[in-house]
């Protein structure tokens, strides 16, 4: 038998402690890092609520870069952007409900690509497509939108 057991089987009560101070490390953890992404979140939501800062000619150039690449790929519709249903001031329900006057609930950039194909694309024969994309629980989340041509 050993000189001291002790030094070799511990005492289960404080085994006990350290898995009971490890499992609470890992819940600090847990709640620091979702509090991190909670506020990134928040940050980017309120980034894309705010006008892009882009110049009329930086927005036509990036819109004709991205149907180009699109129709090189043989496709007639390409999603452009997607954004969270926060961004519109009803959370999305009169797009997922296509009521008139759905596009005054945009805000910032899906507002912004709205006003751009108002006015350059659709009277060039483009067509435009703002719609929920995915339902998350049941309700409506991120709204995508299309820009197509073609038939």
């Amino acid at each position: 038998m050993p000189a001291n057991i002790d030094d070799l089987i511990p005492n289960a009560s404080q085994i006990q402690k350290e898995a009971a101070l490890r499992e609470a490390e890992k819940a600090d953890e847990y709640v620091r890092r979702a509090a991190a992404a909670e506020a990134e979140k928040r940050a980017l939501i309120e980034r894309l609520s705010q006008p892009s800062g882009k110049s009329e000619e930086e927005k036509i150039q990036l819109a004709s870069t991205i149907i180009q690449r699109a129709v090189r790929n043989g496709l007639t519709e390409v999603l452009v952007y997607r954004f969270p249903n926060t961004l519109c001031t009803d959370k999305g329900r009169a797009i997922n409900q296509m009521e008139a006057g759905w596009e005054t609930t945009l805000t910032g950039i899906p507002k912004e690509i709205y006003q751009l194909w108002t006015d350059y694309l659709k009277p060039r024969g483009y067509r435009i497509r703002y719609q929920v994309i995915d339902f998350p629980g049941g309700v409506p989340g991120d709204i995508g939108v299309t820009i197509a041509w073609g038939d």
